[in-house]
């Protein structure tokens, strides 16, 4: 039977055998049910009212609280409203294009004279952590000081998710990025996210919190992954198609959905059923854990043909669920994808000759959270 382990160093030969024997199977060593198939994947991320993510065992509420990610109807309306029109595609250009578009270059910067560089912690991780810090307006911190609270809060969710418990370095993160945020309040910038919305009124400084965690982890998190699974697939099995990913912005764009098919930076997410009822022929139980395997659906052979290829040409590589669905979609997801084509068009032009370290290999793991470790590159001759 499949252990979290194996899930976590590499689920897809895994993920591709229990969606053989059914797109929803019951996991041991999960407690609950793991859904494999996109149409089962759509049907729970679809149904907050059968499958909810607001539950006492929900692992990121553990660690910061309530938050728009683990409320749902009402309160998850009157957590996430105040935050989503930043956010709509022609927001984000016009507010954060220039940022990410000068983050990028300065970094590189940095870099270019080296020859060579790890781009996961030296590049995409602080491209992800001083965005973010600008949508929300956090004032006077540090990015070092950010990407540790990430760090700390992603690694609680991920040993809760283990059966672990959470430690002490995660709510001591979040307990230093509430203070942020209280002192970003106290400052009343206009250009804050956060100070916009308190404006609206309906939430409190716990509240403003614990969804300005949501957002940061989630940004930085999921961001970096992106920029780093993306690098990892074209420098690994389309190397010749960078000068083709150059002339073509919609063809970049492309291979970023097929990076995020073939990768999502979040590979699950978790509802609990508040009924009992019928999913793909099986029978779930009221209070039963239901798992959607997000990388198990974006690779569903029903939708995509050798679903296990990167294929940046892949016609139909946007129904990639990589940001969820449903009323839990992924509130940054346009951002995240700004950043993911700024990023690897920066790479390309920036640093000629670009590859894959030979003698620092990676490749992505995780159980919840997946990207490679590190992404030792070269470039030059």
């Amino acid at each position: 039977m499949v252990t979290l382990a194996e899930l976590a160093e590499d689920p897809h030969p895994h993920l591709a055998g229990l969606r053989g024997h059914a797109p929803v199977v019951w996991l041991p060593a999960l407690g609950g049910w793991m859904v494999t198939g996109r149409a089962q994947a759509l049907d729970v991320m679809r149904d907050a009212a059968a499958f909810t993510v607001d539950d006492p065992r929900f692992t990121t509420a553990r660690v910061v609280g309530p938050s728009m990610l683990s409320l749902d109807g009402p309160e998850h309306a009157r957590h996430r409203d105040p935050f989503v029109a930043p956010f709509r595609p022609r927001a984000v250009h016009a507010a954060f294009g220039g940022t990410v578009e000068r983050e990028a270059g300065r970094l590189l910067d940095g870099l270019v004279p080296q020859g060579a560089a790890e781009l996961r912690r030296d590049f995409a991780g602080p491209l992800a952590a001083v965005v973010m810090a600008e949508v929300l307006g956090l004032t006077g911190v540090p990015v070092p000081a950010i990407l540790a609270w990430y760090d700390a809060i992603v690694r609680a969710v991920d040993r809760l998710t283990h059966g672990e418990d959470a430690g002490t370095e995660g709510p001591a993160a979040y307990t230093a990025l509430r203070a942020a945020v209280a002192g970003t309040l106290d400052a009343g910038s206009a250009d804050s996210l956060l100070v916009s919305a308190a404006a609206d009124g309906r939430l409190g400084l716990p509240e403003l919190a614990s969804n300005a965690a949501v957002l940061l982890f989630g940004g930085i998190e999921t961001t970096e992954a992106m920029i780093a699974n993306a690098l990892l697939h074209v420098l690994g099995e389309a190397p010749a198609l960078v000068p083709a990913l150059l002339a073509d912005p919609e063809l970049l764009d492309n291979a970023v959905e097929e990076s995020l098919r073939l990768e999502p930076g979040a590979a699950v997410v978790d509802r609990y059923a508040t009924r009992d009822t019928d999913l793909a022929g099986v029978r779930i139980r009221a209070g039963d854990l239901v798992t959607v395997s997000l990388a198990g659906a974006n690779r569903d052979p029903e939708v995509f043909t050798d679903p296990d290829r990167f294929d940046p040409h892949r016609a139909n590589a946007r129904l990639q669920l990589a940001f969820a669905h449903g009323p839990h979609y992924c509130v940054g997801a346009h951002l995240a994808r700004l950043e993911a084509r700024v990023a690897l068009r920066a790479c390309f032009e920036r640093l000629p000759g670009l590859r894959l370290d030979p003698d620092r290999p990676s490749a992505p793991r995780g159980l919840v959270f997946r990207k490679p470790p590190t992404l030792a590159v070269r470039w030059g001759r």
